[in-house]
């Protein structure tokens, strides 16, 4: 897993021991850029400091989901304390239970996924928590985690991307660091030596705007302005598309009196063409019902061999009635904003997203989409964001499916 460390990897290491900043802070804070080696040896230093300091102890290892603690964190360190402890998995892997001589400990996996999430710790005594992307978890959770750590010499640790500045961690932690009594250590790619210099250039090349900002410069950046900055037209934009699609989908954004919008794509050698679109304004043509809906799609599709429909799964009416119909299966959408957004960007980025000529609706809205921040909270503005609602549908569901930083 490790070849060798970096200099601010071995001060994450050896913190908690050093003779400067053991008595000095009781937690710590890795935030910077992405790919910076950050999350791993944040990690391999929590397990290494619990099983040194502590026995018969509980801990809590936290992140956005289960899913992404075992890919991230479980897997990755049983490889590293391969021969080192012995690591038992129990109760369905989500507890770990590590020993060395008579010396136990079980580390605790948790989801903090929404605000309901804080009820799975609640009530527990742990000896420390590690809280891997703690800026995509609820207030609520983290504060209940951070309160669970009451047992003597207990420690937190953190370890995030940037977002905005007006986000409450930033705020609250790492602009207050030394007031909290928390060692801030900031992350970039250079700090990861197993980083080649290809990758750390290709992953410039994946980002734009506030996105290049915060995940390759490591910055606490706003998001202003357009969302999608790399979108040009003569890039973008064909006037011919090419033959021998591999696959076929509709992206669907359900509207009554907000604008219906779908887009037909085809994928080729892993680039994604929208080849014509439907668009229709509800307020200022007048509503239309979901049967009529339906044959807009019917004639949006024609003879193409169409996979799938994917759709927001809020629109439970019109799901229905294409699944009456028979003739579309449909996959309902994971809406997640910020990550589909980002993942959008990494297609235009990468010039793996085209949109055919007669595609009017989506480029005028890739030319006018952009940011509205209320300073706690970041969002597109609710405004020519129809046809970008379901872009962001397929590259979130179909293109990149399951993955996620």
């Amino acid at each position: 897993m490790f070849e060798r460390f970096s200099r601010k990897q071995l001060q994450v290491l050896r913190w908690w021991a050093d003779s400067r900043t053991r008595n000095r802070y009781h937690a710590i804070i890795c935030d910077g850029a992405v790919r910076s080696g950050k999350t791993s040896v944040l990690a391999l230093s929590f397990v290494l400091w619990a099983m040194e300091e502590f026995s018969g102890q509980s801990f809590g290892i936290c992140g956005k989901t289960i899913g992404s603690v075992r890919r991230n964190l479980v897997e990755p360190l049983k490889t590293a304390l391969s021969g080192l402890y012995a690591v038992r998995e129990v109760r369905g892997g989500s507890l770990l239970e590590l020993r060395k001589g008579g010396r136990v400990n079980r580390f605790y996996l948790f989801g903090g996924k929404d605000e309901g999430s804080a009820a799975l710790i609640q009530g527990m005594t742990l000896a420390g928590v590690l809280l891997d992307e703690v800026v995509l978890m609820p207030r609520s959770f983290v504060e209940q985690a951070m309160a669970r750590c009451s047992a003597e010499g207990a420690r937190l640790w953190f370890s995030c991307n940037p977002q905005s500045p007006g986000h409450w961690f930033y705020r609250e932690w790492i602009c207050r660091a030394e007031e909290k009594g928390a060692l801030r250590l900031h992350f970039t790619m250079e700090d990861n030596p197993s980083l080649s210099g290809a990758v750390r250039e290709r992953y410039k090349t994946l980002y734009s705007g506030v996105f290049y900002r915060r995940y390759v410069l490591g910055e606490w950046a706003a998001a202003e302005g357009l969302i999608y900055p790399m979108f040009d037209p003569s890039r973008h934009v064909v006037q011919t598309l090419p033959e021998g699609f591999g696959q076929y989908w509709i992206s669907c954004d359900y509207g009554t009196l907000n604008p219906m919008s779908m887009g037909l794509w085809g994928e080729k050698d892993g680039v994604w063409y929208r080849l014509r679109e439907y668009y229709h304004d509800g307020r200022a043509k007048g509503q239309r019902t979901d049967e009529e809906y339906y044959e807009a799609l019917v004639e949006l599709a024609g003879d193409t061999p169409v996979n799938r429909l994917v759709i927001d799964p809020s629109a439970a009416s019109f799901i229905q009635c294409v699944r009456r119909h028979g003739r579309f299966s449909v996959r309902p959408a994971r809406n997640r904003v910020l990550p589909g957004i980002r993942h959008v960007a990494q297609l235009l980025s990468e010039n793996r997203l085209m949109l055919s000529s007669c595609c009017g609706d989506a480029i005028r809205e890739f030319l006018e989409y952009v940011w509205e921040d209320d300073g706690s909270r970041e969002q597109p503005r609710k405004e020519n964001d129809h046809a970008m609602d379901e872009i962001r549908y397929l590259a979130e569901t179909v293109v990149f499916g399951e993955s996620f930083f």
